[in-house]
């Protein structure tokens, strides 16, 4: 039995690796240290459904990216979504010209990542806190003390921040991951008992706490009643306000909101706040990837390319690229 490869993180891009290593006869051992997987694509049960709490929806410009969602889309697990979509732009209201192709999940955004796990290997609620090479394979510690190996190669798909601590075997690659600057977000939900009397199913936000929202009912697969709502706040209002108590946040953000949706505003019947410490990469990076073939470290993440679920779905296929070919040009040495 051959040794497996640890991927560290089930958010897309760590589950796009798994997938090309698995198709081309590799077997990888996943770790998260979430109880489910999905990352910043997971979804949150709740009274009022599910809710997409990180990522909203996605775009497919990339050839090899697309061809994937269109399978996804054909096995059910994504579909179109095409909201009433509206700018808020000092107070005002108006349609948005913008009318690009977006993708969710069905019948929600976790379904894609659940799906692309499949029956992988995987130890949930296991935080890795360590990374190490022995004489021959790599190790892994977690945070209750526990080891894991040996291991042929190990990727580390997480957040630039959390990585960095992940690299230390490898200095050069552990620098460059601790230049990217992540951003963080506050997300609220908010459900009401009746429909809000609004066209509004989507609105990007300038000049104001939030910059985004969207009506959980557009999207499909998730008719269903309460009417709910995600509210991302901006980046430097969640970086300003980012130890805030959810209480505050939520009546913060219900306020924002109540004064630029252009109708009445009931109190919300559920309401709920998640903090995505590491929502977005401040900037596009061109690296596709981390990677020390001798070493066997990879490393992989929205933040190696132009953030986006794309960005990392391609991260992923490029780790798992990298570490083929590095398999391969040493099966003839």
């Amino acid at each position: 039995m051959s040794i497996p490869i640890a991927i560290i993180g089930t958010g897309i891009a760590g589950l796009s690796a798994a997938q090309a290593l698995v198709e081309a006869g590799l077997d990888v051992q996943l770790f998260e240290k979430s109880r489910g997987s999905g990352g910043r694509m997971a979804s949150k049960r709740s009274e009022s459904g599910s809710l997409d709490l990180g990522a909203q929806y996605f775009t497919a410009r990339d050839r090899r990216f697309a061809e994937a969602v269109q399978q996804w889309r054909a096995r059910g697990w994504a579909a179109e979504w095409t909201p009433a979509l509206y700018h808020s732009r000092e107070g005002r209201l108006s349609p948005s010209p913008d009318e690009q192709v977006r993708w969710v999940g069905t019948p929600r955004m976790s379904s894609i990542t659940r799906a692309l796990l499949g029956a992988l290997p995987v130890q949930f609620s296991c935080r890795i806190t360590e990374v190490f090479r022995g004489d021959q394979h790599w190790h892994l510690q977690d945070a209750d003390g526990n080891s894991h190996g040996p291991f042929s190669h190990a990727i580390i798909a997480t957040p630039a921040p959390q990585a960095t601590n992940l690299l230390a075997a490898a200095p050069k690659l552990a620098s460059v991951a601790a230049s990217v600057t992540m951003e963080p977000t506050w997300s609220v939900a908010l459900s009401f008992a009746e429909p809000l009397d609004t066209p509004v199913e989507g609105c990007f936000v300038q000049d104001s706490p939030l910059d985004w929202l969207a009506r959980t009912r557009s999207k499909p697969g998730r008719a269903s009643s309460p009417d709910s709502w995600v509210l991302h706040a901006s980046s430097e209002w969640s970086r300003h306000n980012l130890d805030l108590s959810r209480e505050r946040v939520i009546e913060a953000l219900h306020g924002a909101f109540a004064e630029m949706i252009g109708c009445a505003v009931p109190p919300p019947v559920e309401s709920i706040a998640h903090r995505w410490l590491y929502a977005r990469p401040a900037a596009a990076h061109q690296w596709g990837a981390l990677s020390d073939g001798d070493l066997g470290l990879y490393a992989c993440g929205d933040w190696c390319s132009s953030g986006r679920v794309e960005g990392a779905w391609l991260s992923g296929q490029e780790t798992a690229k990298r570490l083929q070919a590095h398999l391969a040009s040493h099966a003839w040495t």
